[in-house]
């Protein structure tokens, strides 16, 4: 497992949120794919995103996985819900970090779909956000 985002120095921490479409995918993935994915990041030359449970965590293949940015700390202990954002921490190792973020889920969204979709060809792969009812 990469654990490298644990060991070097970080140039900026700061409390995240990740979209709960993009986490549930994540623990999906994880559970049905392996206990880590790694996928190359598509107009993104030489950057990778690997998925653990733990943590989500861009690297610079050329530069032996020396980490650029990583979600990490998931505060999803006891969750009670599927459609809420859930807190965490992102931690940068570069930069020019913030500018790839965006672009990293839409890729990683994108791939996890199509990963998903050979798995059960007849189910929609789409986690559908459910919105909570008023009390």
């Amino acid at each position: 497992m990469y654990s490298r985002h644990d060991e070097v120095p970080q140039l900026d921490t700061w409390p995240s949120q990740v979209d709960a479409h993009y986490f549930n995918h994540v623990q999906r993935a994880l559970k049905h794919l392996g206990r880590e994915i790694r996928l190359e990041l598509p107009g993104l030359k030489h950057l990778d995103l690997i998925l653990q449970k733990d943590s989500w965590i861009i690297v610079d293949r050329v530069l032996n996985d020396y980490p650029i940015a990583a979600w990490c700390d998931f505060q999803a202990e006891h969750r009670d819900n599927l459609h809420e954002a859930i807190s965490c921490t992102l931690r940068t190792f570069h930069f020019g970090a913030r500018l790839v973020l965006k672009r990293t889920l839409d890729a990683m969204e994108n791939y996890l779909i199509d990963e998903l979709a050979k798995l059960t060809p007849d189910e929609d792969p789409h986690v559908i956000p459910f919105k909570k009812s008023p009390p």
